[in-house]
């Protein structure tokens, strides 16, 4: 038995002696985790701890994997109660996935799968998120986002096309801006969007710079440097289309900032 096993059990153990897990539960968790984990077929070592760690599970990342790898870590995941996050998922594994586990939701967009626990109704998802695109062919990079703060229980707003070529677009969302916790901001080209959100608000601003834009753009270099040289002190960048990172990021800010009120 691996330590990420014997901590998993440890877990089951505690609730059942708390009284929050019933024996039969945890028999029944321990079955399905059991044939997860020593599978011959799939070889998969998940790390069920990291939501204990961490605050939240641990996501796949789905490109380049067999759709049966995704099927079996959502098993896992599903099992002991954790949300689900599968991100650049392509069509053909989607299929395979929604023909095993018909209640996944599978956002085309986004390219990502997504599972929720009953224990983390969509009715209370938590406020305070915001996901703002600069331009329409920024989306699929801002649904990523959108579907990963989802994952976390957020339920965020989202702007598309607010982009500095038409400022007064920016403008007339401000006010839904002000009770912002953290707000992720996607864009390409020159990537000077997020230094103009981050002027107007008092809260941090995830910039995601996408590869959107043409050949001066170099893929999306440019709006990374545009963006790691903003000018605006609350501005922080990830990686180019790094929908997932710009997402978590303000999820984690979002939940601090919750724990703290």
């Amino acid at each position: 038995m691996s330590k990420s096993d014997s901590l998993n059990m440890s877990t089951l153990l505690e609730a059942v002696a708390s009284g929050s897990l019933d024996v039969t539960s945890a028999l029944q968790q321990i079955e399905v985790a059991d044939y997860t984990i020593n599978s011959s077929v799939i070889d998969l070592d998940l790390d069920i701890d990291r939501q204990k760690r961490c605050g939240f599970p641990e996501a796949v990342y789905g490109a380049g994997k067999p759709a049966e790898v995704i099927v079996e870590a959502f098993r896992k995941l599903i099992s002991v109660g954790q949300n689900c996050l599968a991100t650049r998922v392509d069509e053909s594994q989607a299929d395979v996935v929604l023909a095993n586990l018909p209640e996944v939701n599978w956002n085309p967009i986004a390219r990502t799968l997504r599972w929720m626990s009953t224990e983390n109704p969509i009715e209370q998802a938590k406020t305070g998120t915001f996901v703002v695109t600069a331009g329409t062919t920024d989306r699929p990079v801002a649904e990523e986002a959108t579907e990963t703060l989802r994952w976390m229980n957020f339920e965020p707003g989202v702007i598309y096309d607010a982009g500095v070529a038409g400022p007064h677009r920016l403008l007339k969302s401000l006010p839904r801006l002000e009770s912002a916790k953290a707000i992720v901001v996607v864009a390409g080209m020159e990537g000077a969007l997020p230094s103009v959100v981050g002027g107007w608000v008092a809260c941090p601003v995830i910039a995601v710079p996408t590869s959107v834009g043409y050949g001066a753009n170099f893929g999306g270099l440019s709006a990374l440097l545009g963006m790691l040289n903003s000018c605006a002190a609350n501005v922080c960048t990830v990686n180019i289309d790094g929908g997932f990172k710009g997402g978590y990021l303000a999820g984690l800010i979002a939940s601090q900032t919750d724990s703290q009120s």
